[in-house]
Order: structure tokens, then C-alpha cells, then sequence
């Protein structure tokens, strides 16, 4: 059985032959969210409609982290090590302190409720940049269905006093996002195209100036499905999710190659020993594969 499908000569010294796609766990109803704790040799993640966020180690297998979670969705960890959380439930970002407590990064924006974090990342001057498009609460699946009060925008939370700005408001529902090595460019996706037939299925990436982001253009567009999420390795390519699996695509915006996943991918993660492992949440499994590339070194 092969596991990749190649589109150019460059992808074949990014993947090991001998490497096989792994299922680690499955049973879940809707899995997102994957952020590795190398300090703790584990990988979170949520379990969306279940409410729950879950933890995966070499040794012990799957256990629940915390329930309830608020109908959590993505994840990240901050320049502390401290877990960062997109909530559905409560529609806001929270951090998880080292003692367990929980503080709250974002819930509103000009007087007005968020409508459902949905991916997040921090830079490396501390700031927390996440998306909030409207899925978690257009039903009670993945939360609790209410209005929507703002505009689907992508926002910047300050590291100095939590002070919140709009730094992208020209997609239909940005999803997931985060930044090239550098850090000049950020990425982010738009997936309207789950709920519009004629919506495309891109990814839009800016340059990014004193934490101000301009010239948006068309990256990618994702076929089959939808980009969802993603992380770029060190030297820059972007490792998406789409409907037939992991798709590598250069910082041209090339197509290089797939990896094969037998069910619908979400989103990735690196972690590992060397940051070489990409960890797939696939819609009711987690899987993984060890790759000849390195995550870029996100915290």
C-alpha cells in the first residue's frame, strides 16, 4: 500500500518509504485541534462534539485531559509553555496556567461576543493571533447555536495588556492560520467553501509589518476539500489538511505531494522527539507519520 501520492520529484526527500501512516486511536466523533507538549512526551487534542479534550502518549494511550471544554477546537502553546484553547461553548480563548487555572484571553471585540475561536497561534513576541469564523455556532454540534454578532475576522491579541485588533476582515470564515518561519508572512485559510457551492477553497496569505497585515492574495487552493488546518516546516512549506489526506505545498504555492489518509483531515501538528512526526487529527482517528522534514519551531 503506498501512502503518498508524489506531484513533484522534491516530495519524494520529504517522506521515508519505510515510514507507514499510523492510527493511533479512533472511536471519536470529530477530532481537531493537535498541539504537541514535547516537555510531557504528549499530543492534545479536541473531541469536539463529545466536549472533551484528549491526551495521547507513546506509553499510556488515550486518556481524557479535561471534560467538560467548553466544545474546545484548536490549540496552541504560548512562549510560557501554557496551553492556549479555542472554546465554541463559551466563544472566547483562554489560557491554561501552570496550576491548572483558567484565564481568559479573548471573548469580545467592541462590545460584542465572539463567535466561535476556531484556530490559534502565537508569535514570538507573545502575541496570540486567532480566527473566529461562525461554525461552532451555526448548530449545537459543536457548541451552542446563537446569533452571530460580529463579522468571521482573524484578530491579534497584544502581549502586553490583552488589548485586541482586527488584522484580517476579507475572507468569508477564516479558519486555520499561522505564520512562515520568519515570520513576514502569515497564512490562513478560508473554508466558506464547506457551506457554498460556489465559494473557493483557498488559502490567502499576507504580509505581515508591525503586526499589520496587507497585500492578501490567493496562495493555494485545496482540491479535493478544504484547507481546514496546517503548519509550515522549517524551511517554509505549508502541510494542509484536505479531503484525501495531508497535502505539501511549497512556499510558491507548488503542489509537491500528498500524504494518503483514509478518512477526512482536519488538522496537523509537529512534535516528536525532533519535531520530524506529523500528528493528523482525521475526523473520528488521530494518526501519524515520521517524516525527513522538521515543524518550524512554533512554541
Amino acid at each position: 500500500m503506498s501512502f503518498f501520492e508524489a506531484h513533484d520529484p522534491e516530495f519524494s526527500t520529504y517522506v521515508l518509504g519505510n515510514a507507514p501512516v499510523k492510527q493511533l486511536a479512533t472511536g471519536f466523533d470529530w477530532v481537531e485541534g493537535p498541539v504537541w507538549f514535547g516537555d510531557a512526551n504528549c499530543l492534545l487534542f479536541s473531541d469536539i462534539p463529545n466536549n472533551r479534550i484528549m491526551r495521547w502518549t507513546p506509553d499510556e494511550g488515550i486518556s481524557i485531559y479535561r471534560e467538560p471544554s467548553n466544545y474546545s477546537n484548536g490549540h496552541t502553546r504560548d512562549l510560557q509553555g501554557r496551553l492556549i484553547s479555542c472554546e465554541h461553548g463559551t466563544r472566547r480563548v483562554t489560557r491554561t496556567e501552570h496550576d491548572g487555572s483558567i484565564t481568559v484571553i479573548a471573548d469580545s471585540y467592541e462590545g460584542k461576543k465572539l463567535n466561535s475561536p476556531n484556530d490559534v497561534v502565537v508569535k514570538s513576541d507573545g502575541s496570540i493571533w486567532f480566527s473566529d469564523p461562525h461554525y461552532g455556532i451555526m448548530t449545537n454540534y459543536e457548541g451552542y447555536k446563537a446569533s452571530q454578532e460580529l463579522p468571521c475576522n482573524v484578530y491579534r491579541v497584544s502581549p502586553d495588556d490583552l488589548s485586541i485588533t482586527v488584522v484580517v476582515t476579507d475572507m468569508d470564515c477564516p479558519n486555520g492560520l499561522a505564520f512562515s518561519p520568519d515570520e513576514s508572512l502569515l497564512y490562513v485559510a478560508d473554508t466558506a467553501a464547506m457551506f457554498k457551492e460556489d465559494a473557493e477553497r483557498h488559502i490567502r496569505k499576507y504580509k505581515v509589518d508591525n503586526d499589520i497585515t496587507k497585500d492578501g492574495q490567493i496562495f493555494h487552493t485545496i482540491s479535493p476539500g478544504a484547507s481546514d488546518g496546517f503548519r509550515l516546516d522549517t524551511d517554509g512549506n505549508i502541510w494542509s489538511s484536505a479531503a484525501d489526506g495531508v497535502h505539501c505545498i511549497n512556499p510558491m504555492g507548488k503542489l509537491l505531494g500528498k500524504i494518503l489518509v483514509p478518512e477526512l483531515v482536519s488538522n496537523v501538528c509537529f512534535g516528536g522527539r525532533a519535531k520530524h512526526q506529523l500528528f493528523i487529527t482525521a475526523t473520528t482517528s488521530i494518526y501519524t507519520i515520521t517524516l525527513n522534514r522538521q515543524g518550524a519551531q512554533y512554541p
